[in-house]
């Protein structure tokens, strides 16, 4: 923080603990309709169940805070999927967080993202000696992929255990703290007035999923919907693949791509909205005044959008074994090394800094 800073400013040197880790070990198999949002959720939820985090104010427990979050169980997620876990890490208070992955997911993202940065390049975004020498790193990795990993001896802070097969439902975070985790049939049936799909907290996949949902349903929705995709090559995706035309037609307000409700101090619900958000956190006032927020997949998001009101569980299953018989189709990833409109400008790119 900026006292450090200033200590080091003022000294010369700058004092560096090392912090202890916690440990969030997944296994078995993810259920039917369940979500990466929803293993973000049972972290907290789980936390909880053992002691190791509570809700209340006076006297809080929390295990993460100060700590690093490992998250082991999950090898084989896109590294798209892995930032939904790793994001969530500051809402547990964490001072960083790292999933342990296998090489062939990281070799895909950083060969599509090669591919973005002379894209970038190409398009006079930002500097570009920094991005070449980002590329210049990434394809040295790429030359003799080695991972970090934890030693076999590691000790920890503490071990938190998450069965995925005992994960049957959604989980949320009710209104207004990102550590208050519940099951959905503990909320079910809550009226709902907005609901924002967006954030650093979404991907591609997501507003494909909720653009689905959108398109099959029939009618005027009963709540108010934001719709903000995290990056501009995303929303040029979505239009292009037409469900920019969905959102609209559903009366959706389309934002800008980037933080939008998020941020807390662009676009704001109205006062005293109860709301269902995809995005990262659900401090009091932050996306509206006297609001309150539940933090939810954007599956479910879709579905309270759908009924105005939070699903019971068999409700939302219903809903998103819909979106399941084209989960193939609904989450791809934006890999820029198999779209000819990125590939065809970053081939052009001759670099100027020497290797």
């Amino acid at each position: 923080g900026s006292g450090l800073v200033a200590f080091a400013a003022a000294t010369g040197v700058m004092p560096l603990d090392m912090p202890e880790s916690v440990l969030v070990r997944f296994k078995g198999k993810m259920q039917p309709g369940i979500t990466l949002r929803d293993l973000v959720h049972a972290i907290p939820l789980y936390a909880i169940k053992q002691g190791l985090l509570t809700v209340e104010k006076k006297g809080k427990k929390n295990i993460f805070s100060g700590r690093i979050l490992e998250i082991e169980g999950l090898p084989d997620l896109k590294v798209e999927q892995a930032f939904e876990l790793t994001d969530a890490s500051a809402e547990r208070s964490a001072a960083g967080c790292t999933i342990k992955l296998n090489k062939e997911p990281i070799i895909e993202y950083l060969n599509s993202n090669i591919v973005l940065l002379k894209w970038m390049i190409a398009e006079g975004y930002g500097d570009r000696r920094t991005l070449e020498r980002r590329i210049q790193g990434m394809e040295k990795w790429l030359a003799n992929p080695e991972l970090l990993e934890a030693d076999a001896d590691a000790e920890y802070a503490a071990v938190i255990d998450i069965d995925l097969a005992d994960i049957k439902e959604p989980i949320l975070c009710a209104p207004n703290d990102p550590d208050d985790a519940r099951p959905l049939s503990a909320v079910q049936g809550e009226k709902i007035d907005e609901v924002f799909i967006g954030s650093c907290m979404t991907n591609i996949g997501h507003f494909r999923a909720a653009g689905k949902l959108l398109d099959a349903h029939k009618g005027q929705l009963p709540t108010r919907l934001w719709v903000a995709p995290p990056t501009r090559m995303d929303a040029a995706q979505l239009t292009e693949e037409g469900y920019y035309s969905v959102f609209g037609k559903s009366g959706a307000r389309i934002e800008i791509p980037g933080c939008s409700l998020c941020m807390g101090n662009q676009a704001r619900v109205a006062d005293g909205a109860t709301v269902v958000s995809t995005s990262t956190r659900n401090f009091p006032n932050r996306l509206g005044t006297g609001a309150n927020v539940f933090l939810a997949s954007a599956e479910l998001a879709a579905v309270a959008a759908l009924i105005g009101k939070l699903p019971t569980p068999e409700e939302y299953q219903t809903y998103v074994a819909q979106v399941d018989k084209t989960a193939v189709d609904t989450y791809r990833y934006l890999n820029f090394n198999q779209l000819s409109q990125y590939t065809e400008k970053a081939d052009g790119v001759i670099f100027q800094t020497a290797v």
